[in-house]
């Protein structure tokens, strides 16, 4: 998709009030991005994946991790932040040449809608048509779809994230929000609200295991959380992450440990003590089916 035009989004779209402000500027790497700033919380969007890059409560510490050593690089994916995974999480069930966690998260998104509310909190809305996307793409998936991403930004960052199947045949997609966040210390790192709940362990070959109590991070974690809660806490001894989801069954949960991170190039330097990845949406066994015309929901809340 064509890079978006900077002047343009700004006649178009930015906001310039006494309470709240929405900028479009050349970010790192030269990317296109805008920038949020009202009196409840401030945020940072690349238009890249529509990927949220920061956000910053009013008054709180920053609650979204991006590495050190990010890469920001057209068609390249970023490392932190919360990027988008669409229309497939992980490998790709059969064709494994094909982007992990799909493409949405390496391209373009247009800018739909951006309105300050009464309530102080300032929401903007990406749209994504996959029958516009580049051939190489659109050979990967061939179903027409629309996909709209709305984030309000405020002391809740609310993300919903709506697939409307605009094809004639039932479509397959599994999906995540997949958000990086800051915490004190992974070592004194839990996440609660799992308990009992089944889940497919990755580094032990996908085993089928049972959560026995609060997660507590000691190495590398990378789970899928099947038929999950809709309300889960990480407590990293000095704040609590609250997050509340709807349309999501699955809950992802990665950490990469000392070892897999040293392998990483663009992980920072220790920078897994200082992150942990709490993810909303449906996969595995929770892949949603779409009928034709119909819609589908993915919404997450945080607060701190």
């Amino acid at each position: 998709m064509i890079k978006p035009d900077i002047n343009e989004l700004n006649r178009l779209f930015s906001l310039n009030l006494k309470t709240a402000s929405v900028v479009f500027k050349t970010g790192n790497g030269n990317m296109p991005m805008v920038e949020i700033n009202n009196q409840q919380a401030s945020a940072l969007i690349g238009l890249q994946g529509a990927h949220l890059l920061s956000w910053h409560p009013e008054n709180k510490d920053e609650v979204i991790w991006l590495s050190e050593d990010a890469c920001f690089a057209e068609g390249k994916s970023i490392r932190g932040g919360v990027p988008i995974c669409w229309p497939w999480f992980g490998a790709h069930e059969k064709e494994k040449q094909y982007p992990a966690h799909g493409f949405a998260r390496t391209v373009y998104w247009q800018v739909k809608l951006v309105e300050q509310l009464d309530s102080g909190d300032t929401k903007i809305i990406f749209k994504l048509d996959t029958s516009e996307l580049e051939s190489d793409l659109q050979a990967m998936w061939v179903s027409p779809a629309i996909v709209e991403y709305s984030l309000t930004i405020g002391r809740v960052l609310t993300l919903e994230l709506t697939t409307l199947n605009n094809s004639k045949d039932t479509i397959s997609i599994s999906e995540a929000l997949h958000t990086y966040f800051n915490v004190d210390d992974i070592g004194q790192t839990e996440v609660k609200g799992l308990d009992g709940m089944t889940y497919l362990d990755k580094p032990d070959g996908f085993k089928r295991k049972k959560q026995n109590g609060d997660l507590q991070i000691s190495g590398e974690v990378d789970r899928v959380y099947i038929d999950s809660p809709n309300e889960i806490e990480i407590d990293d001894g000095l704040k609590h992450i609250d997050i509340k989801t709807a349309g999501s069954l699955s809950t992802i949960v990665w950490n990469p440990g000392e070892q897999v991170a040293n392998k990483m190039g663009d992980l920072g330097d220790e920078g897994y003590k200082k992150m942990l990845c709490v993810e909303s949406g449906n996969a595995a066994d929770n892949t949603l089916t779409i009928e034709p015309g119909k819609s589908h929901v993915l919404m997450v809340q945080y607060s701190v």
